[in-house]
């Protein structure tokens, strides 16, 4: 079910009756997990055994981690968690287009997997990977419920479409009373109000306009083709960020305090800028996960500008399994690196890391 449907509108409003009448924090955290479980097992009811696979596999490496002071044997536990994240990814969105790509490449055909990819995927896993990690990092203590960790993982209204939300910012509020209250409620109508707008009255609106246009381009005036280049990227906006604003809005009036995840990222004035205002969860888990990984600032100016370039590759790779999206992540590294080359140059900021 998607935020904009009646389904949904009907299911959220249960779910609060059913928070209001609960007396204990215990019972409303069941009450959230369990409409997460129906709110993911709505688009495909197998797809629940594959959410469940690293609820258990990630908490159980994450248990294993705190409780070992052998480095070697830490490792092992955080590989494994990683491992079976990328292999879950990789199988279910990546595995046909590297399949297309061999078949070109050796001339031979092979024949594509029936898969369907899972909703969420990319982000659930994402979030995942980030928990284990901090605990290998030391950063933060491992989840010692396992139905609390899987409330975690499962949170529907961040599940599908982000933000990313880290177990650092989520597991503390847990705490909280999420008994339905009417100043956060306020609060969360109107990001939710503001989500509705932005994806009903514009993305929406927009999309017919542009999907005509991008159909046909050769039928039409250079004039018009621009302006569906125009409408896209307002499209794409508002589709993001609203998705983003109603997570956000429903997260607030059930008790959580969700990341903001867009702030005008179009009146940047670098690209450096619009990355830290774009999907600012996902370029902070680039930054924090892979791009510092990889040696970040670190090392020297020449890999500084790599580790841009392959940060946002891979992350373009993230967003879509094809070359386009490749050729997207490689295009919007390689304006990292060359702004960054720029202010190096320019001495305009301190040399300190300005990827994200």
């Amino acid at each position: 079910m998607v935020f904009t449907s009646i389904i949904f509108v009907k299911f959220f409003l249960v779910l609060l009756a059913v928070l209001a009448l609960c007396r204990t924090r215990y019972c409303r955290q069941l009450a959230i997990l369990l409409a997460s479980i129906v709110f993911y097992g709505y688009w495909n009811i197998w797809y629940l055994l594959l959410l469940a696979t690293p609820s258990v596999i990630d908490y159980w490496c994450a248990v294993r981690i705190s409780r070992i002071q052998d480095g070697s044997r830490r490792k092992f536990w955080l590989t494994t968690s990683i491992v079976s994240n990328l292999g879950l990814l990789g199988y279910f969105k990546y595995a046909n287009f590297f399949l297309e790509n061999l078949a070109k490449l050796t001339g031979r055909e092979i024949p594509a997997f029936h898969i369907l990819l899972p909703v969420g995927i990319s982000f659930y896993t994402f979030k995942t990977m980030s928990y284990t990690i901090d605990v290998y990092r030391g950063h933060i203590a491992p989840c010692e419920s396992w139905w609390r960790y899987a409330m975690f993982v499962t949170f529907f209204p961040e599940l599908v479409a982000g933000p990313i939300v880290r177990a650092s910012v989520f597991l503390p509020q847990m705490s909280r009373s999420l008994r339905p209250s009417w100043p956060r409620a306020y609060v969360g109508l109107q990001l939710v109000a503001l989500g509705f707008s932005k994806k009903l009255l514009v993305a929406d609106r927009l999309a017919i306009f542009v999907d005509a246009v991008f159909a046909h381009p050769t039928v039409y005036s250079s004039g018009t083709v621009w302006s569906a280049v125009i409408a896209y990227a307002l499209q794409i906006y508002c589709d993001f960020s609203g998705y983003s604003d109603i997570a956000i809005g429903i997260s607030r009036i059930i008790g959580f305090d969700l990341p903001e995840n867009f702030n005008m990222p179009y009146s940047s004035l670098s690209i450096t800028e619009f990355w830290r205002r774009w999907h600012i969860t996902l370029s902070q888990w680039l930054r924090d996960y892979l791009y510092i990984p990889l040696g970040g600032n670190r090392k020297g100016k020449l890999r500084t500008y790599v580790n841009l370039t392959i940060t946002m590759l891979l992350g373009g790779l993230w967003h879509g399994a094809s070359w386009t999206f490749v050729a997207w992540g490689a295009l919007h590294g390689v304006a990292l690196a060359a702004h960054k080359l720029w202010l190096d140059n320019s001495k305009r900021e301190p040399g300190e890391c300005l990827v994200l």
